[in-house]
């Protein structure tokens, strides 16, 4: 199973074409893909029309879906950020962190675009599931 950030979903849902893209694909067809919650709600807030909010909607629930937070995950969210801020690291987004956090503890791989979660990857074992250049 591998979670799916927000940054390759909007590229999904854009029809953009990439390695990330290609890989969301691949797992949507094997069905290891899984959603957290803040992730869910991060795609759906995005869409400005009401048909295609509904036809992501019922495709999005379909998958696996994780609630990404709770007061130990908070806490452990909270020591992983203040854990690269003494590294010189800052996370800009606190979903992010939350994200991340859930990903390292569960040890589940991450698809991403974002360039944040690159110092979870550096510094504190995210597994990714495509490899940065």
């Amino acid at each position: 199973m591998i979670l799916v950030d927000t940054s390759v979903w909007v590229d999904y849902f854009n029809g953009v074409e990439n390695v990330r893209t290609s890989s969301l694909d691949s797992a949507l067809e094997e069905g290891t893909v899984a959603l957290g919650d803040l992730i869910l709600l991060e795609i759906l807030q995005g869409f400005r029309n009401d048909k295609d909010f509904r036809r992501a909607r019922s495709a999005l629930e379909t998958l696996d879906n994780y609630e990404l937070l709770g007061q130990e995950m908070a806490l452990k969210s909270a020591e992983n950020y203040r854990a690269l801020r003494r590294r010189g690291v800052t996370i800009r987004k606190t979903n992010d962190v939350i994200i991340a956090t859930f990903c390292i503890e569960n040890k589940i791989p991450l698809l991403f675009g974002d360039r944040d979660f690159k110092p979870f990857v550096d510094h504190l074992k995210l597994r990714t599931v495509v490899e940065e250049s």
